[in-house]
């Protein structure tokens, strides 16, 4: 089955106490994780940027517990669905979600890894490019930025369920759309990130793994 990785909508699944339900994430959450597993530092402060539900957070301060986990979203109703999902996991690796809009000024100023799922292909351009300039300056030398979702690629034929989630995107808003991975990482390399690796991922998503260069 085709991943969906669209934001949560109104109708899209049960809200209980502020609590949103993103399906996504019940299919990518332990495939991310492996990924994860091999690349993160074994301390230090991980910030996900864009937490949309919180249920990605959730499930990995639950599975990565000597990391601290910063949540971070530009939509209140998201932080507050963050809000709740960390009220019931009670971990204590998992803080307080924070307002972040990446294209924005940021609120944190370091982090030893940033994650970001889901998100470049929901939002204008200049998010990513604020995601990427954000990072550059946030991380340390050799630091991670993670980054998951679907991308076209040139030379690589795109899957038919990918372009008919690209034409629904821009449908929505002529802003969103999936993006080129080559696009992605020369904009990265604008911001001192280095590009590292790309894994394939179910549901035809790709992992892109970038460092900070030293």
């Amino acid at each position: 089955m085709t991943e969906r990785p669209e934001p949560w909508q109104p109708g899209s699944g049960p809200a209980v106490a502020g609590k949103r339900y993103a399906p996504a994430t019940q299919r990518n959450r332990d495939a991310i994780a492996d990924v994860l597993r091999e690349v993160l530092p074994s301390s230090g402060l991980i910030l996900e940027v864009a937490s949309g539900s919180g249920e990605h957070a959730v499930h990995f301060a639950a599975a990565f517990p000597k990391l601290d986990w910063q949540p971070t979203d530009p939509d209140p109703a998201a932080l507050a669905s963050i809000a709740a999902w960390r009220a019931e996991a009670n971990l204590p690796n998992l803080r307080p979600p924070i307002q972040l809009d990446a294209s924005a000024g940021w609120p944190i100023a370091q982090a030893d890894a940033i994650l970001c799922i889901n998100m470049i292909h929901i939002s204008p351009w200049e998010a990513t490019l604020g995601l990427l300039k954000g990072a550059g300056a946030a991380l340390p030398p050799g630091g991670l930025l993670y980054l998951y979702g679907p991308y076209t690629s040139d030379g690589v034929e795109t899957a038919p369920s990918n372009l008919a989630f690209d034409a629904s995107l821009k449908s929505r808003d002529p802003h969103w759309g999936l993006r080129a991975v080559e696009d992605v990482i020369a904009a990265a390399k604008a911001e001192g990130l280095a590009f590292e690796k790309r894994i394939e991922m179910p549901a035809n998503n790709l992992s892109l793994l970038f460092r900070r260069r030293t």
